[in-house]
């Protein structure tokens, strides 16, 4: 199948130069896939679908009203990633981390970034995001936030920018080790031609991370995963990954506080449980300190972990890193806890809360992409050159009503991938979470790649599951 007709657009290809001609280390890709016939190519991708719906990789979207259950869309042309690239971003990563967890663990506790004004007390104290109730906590090791999943785009000259932590219950690993099971499945000679690193390491390097967590004189720790059911958007991955690791898959009702200590139900009684990796927000941890009325978490959770007779990832509180306000002071937090500069730089960000910059939000919204500070998932969100005027007048009217609750950001050009659209290969936008694992006493792991999302509608910028994107493997190559 030909590229010949591909055109890589006025945006940077990941695959192709602006001239056509195939980047350097994705040469060998290109030239194995036009040696394959359109309607091979095609049955390829069709195998690789129904091969990861028979795997169960599938996602649930809230209030769809045709059924919640959804196979993610997945393409077959991979995205590429140099040597070079991904040894600045691993770096630019571990150095993002480790200075959000300083963050983390000086707001819950001692407070110096506020009291030596670097951050407003306002700017964290009203995010919703921030729990009282955690205030004084001291996880295992001082780390806060175990597993976080930090999404990364590129701009139309192919430079990198950080978009947003997700530091809370970050998803999407999952999507990562089964599309690379299926594309060595689908492409073996490419595996065996192309020195590409490996994923597979995940679940094993994350299981590390949880076992650590527990104190040194527990030999065996007895790890379980928290989650919040199968009617969970990302019950697949709680499923596949408890799987792969090998410890139990838990609901709220599983664990129990007996004489002091979270017990786990069993056939053969109460078995104590050492660490609770949690795939339920904060909120609905235990109904006795944050919400009365959640049904998923463990009442007296929080007693226990206080007392360090159980470790939680991420932490209780972890959840204020993903407000989108305080992600714009970041590179004050790198330079305040590390004394050093940010590596991977955020996308420039307009306060709402301050006058002269919401009155320039306001001028340009049809130029500008608007964010609320406390959404995830592609909601909560107007892009502004997509936009109509109706929508632009009803964010106006949210970001004047509630300044706090909205950011603003120039509206980036995202770099393409070659996606097999109708027998073609046509450009569509991508962006990239990688996933970073963060122990006690450890340099932060960072596993090669990650979950590389597509926007499957042309010309459309939103690449989240739930607002119609796909996936594709993310290869980064060991040679620069």
């Amino acid at each position: 199948m030909s590229f010949k007709a591909y055109d890589p657009g006025d945006f940077y290809d990941e695959l192709f130069t602006a001239t056509g001609a195939p980047r350097s280390a994705a040469a060998l890709l290109i030239e194995r896939i036009e040696s394959v016939p359109i309607d091979s190519l095609i049955l390829r991708q069709q195998a690789a679908q129904n091969t990861l719906f028979k795997m169960g990789v599938t996602f649930n979207v809230y209030g769809d009203e045709q059924g919640a259950e959804k196979v993610f869309p997945f393409d077959v042309v991979p995205r590429i990633i140099t040597g070079k690239d991904w040894n600045w971003l691993e770096e630019g990563l571990q150095q993002r981390i480790t200075a959000l967890n300083c963050f983390l663990d000086d707001i819950y506790n001692d407070q110096r970034i506020i009291k030596d004004g670097v951050i407003p007390r306002e700017t964290v104290e009203s995010a919703s995001g921030f729990l009282p109730p955690c205030m004084g906590l001291k996880p295992p090791g001082g780390v806060w936030c175990h597993i976080t999943g930090t999404d990364l785009v590129r701009d139309r000259q192919g430079s990198w920018y950080v978009l947003e932590d997700n530091l809370r219950c970050p998803s999407g690993v999952s999507y990562v080790l089964e599309n690379r099971t299926v594309m060595k499945s689908s492409f073996p000679s490419l595996f065996e031609a192309l020195d590409i690193k490996a994923v597979d390491d995940y679940p094993s390097q994350l299981l590390g991370t949880l076992r650590a967590l527990a104190p040194d004189y527990i030999s065996n720790p007895t790890v379980v995963l928290l989650t919040p059911g199968s009617f969970n958007s990302a019950y697949f991955e709680h499923s596949f990954l408890a799987q792969q690791m090998g410890i139990t898959l838990v609901e709220g009702p599983d664990l129990v506080v007996d004489d002091g200590y979270v017990k786990m139900r069993t056939t053969r009684g109460l078995c104590k449980v050492d660490v609770i990796y949690r795939r339920i927000d904060d909120d609905f941890i235990d109904p006795q300190v944050f919400r009365p009325d959640s049904m998923l978490g463990v009442p007296g959770l929080m007693e226990v972990y206080r007392k360090g007779r159980v470790a939680i990832a991420n932490a209780p509180g972890t959840g204020i890193a993903d407000d989108k306000l305080v992600y714009a002071y970041v590179p004050q937090m790198i330079k305040y806890y590390l004394n050093e500069e940010q590596i991977i730089p955020n996308v420039p960000t307009y306060f709402c809360e301050d006058q002269k910059q919401q009155s320039h939000v306001l001028a340009n919204l049809d130029s500008l992409v608007v964010k609320a500070t406390d959404a995830s998932g592609g909601y909560g969100m107007l892009i502004g050159p997509q936009s109509s005027k109706e929508e632009q007048q009803q964010f106006a009217h949210k970001i004047k009503n509630n300044p706090r609750g909205y950011i603003a950001q120039p509206t980036l050009c995202l770099s393409r991938v070659p996606t097999l659209i109708n027998q073609s290969f046509q450009g569509r936008h991508v962006d990239l979470r990688p996933f970073i694992l963060y122990g006690k006493g450890s340099v932060p792991y960072v596993n090669p790649g990650g979950l590389t999302r597509v926007a499957l509608r042309e010309g459309s910028l939103v690449v989240n599951s739930s607002q119609g994107g796909g996936s594709k493997d993310t290869w980064v190559m060991n040679q620069e």
